[in-house]
């Protein structure tokens, strides 16, 4: 068993299945089978994934940027030339994830973005991808976070996490925070720095610096409010509570929950007739 903090790499750290993240704690939302069957049925990343992995490298960790990316040459591969230049790229690029020219042009627009932002420099400076082991009061299961970037500032800790977005409009971003439960990673990343850190979780903030995807990738920063995180503390006692039972029982169950009871299927609101 992991606790405290770890200094690891990011494939360290992820292939470290002991332990749950909220990535795959966040699988619960729809149902234990379909959690249970993401587990068992690891995928790819996809483009945004790898846009976002580079993103964060370039900007939080620049100077081993190239360690783990290869951006890929623009060369005709129709032809003789563009043909040996792109084999000699395809051996040099073994075990580094390969980004297109164009991702990597996307990826320094928002950097400069972040870089251009006095406050933003501010908040990625600080202790980066530390990866935090804690256990789970309650449920005594074991659980990890790593923060993008995390700092103490006088009484207080904040973390700052970067997100990639197609909008950074607010409205636009509460949807994807809903969508992607940025609130449940809210939650259990405070609960995780207050145990590893001794920090009461009143005292840690959690600041999102979220960039668009094209230009002129536009910067917003947000903190995430006291709404924000009551829907993803109660979603992470929820998840973390049926995945501690299904573990224990060795059933993860469908969407007609535990005891097969039948949903109900209604109309929305607006289409019941009401007398």
């Amino acid at each position: 068993m992991k606790s405290g903090i770890v200094i690891e790499t990011n494939a360290e750290y992820h292939g470290y299945k002991e332990a749950i993240s909220k990535s795959r704690l966040a699988n619960m939302s729809v149902c234990p089978a379909y959690f249970k069957w993401c587990e068992d049925n690891p995928t790819e990343p996809s483009e945004d994934m790898v846009l976002g992995s580079a993103f964060h490298k370039i900007v939080l960790e620049p100077e081993t940027f190239y360690d783990e990316f290869a951006v890929m040459p623009n060369v005709d591969r129709r032809t003789t030339q563009g043909k040996m230049k792109y084999a000699e790229f395809i051996i040099e690029a073994d075990g580094k994830t390969v980004i297109t020219q164009e991702q990597y042009d996307t990826i320094c627009g928002m950097r400069y973005s972040i870089m251009s932002n006095p406050y933003a420099r501010k908040l990625i400076n600080g202790n980066i991808e530390q990866s935090m082991y804690f256990t789970d009061d309650l449920t005594k299961v074991e659980c990890k976070c790593r923060p993008d970037v995390w700092r103490k500032v006088a009484d207080r800790v904040v973390i700052t996490d970067l997100k990639s977005a197609k909008s950074v409009m607010p409205n636009d971003f509460m949807r994807d925070c809903v969508k992607y439960h940025y609130d449940l990673q809210t939650a259990m990343y405070r609960d995780g720095a207050s145990k590893v850190l001794g920090v009461p979780k009143d005292n840690i903030d959690f600041v999102f610096i979220a960039v668009e995807k094209k230009p002129p990738y536009l910067l917003n920063i947000m903190q995430a409010d006291t709404y924000v995180i009551q829907k993803g503390e109660a979603d992470f006692r929820e998840f973390i509570g049926t995945y501690a039972e299904c573990k224990a029982d060795g059933v993860f169950y469908g969407l007609n929950g535990k005891n097969g009871i039948i949903n109900t299927l209604s109309l929305p609101e607006y289409l019941i007739k009401k007398d």
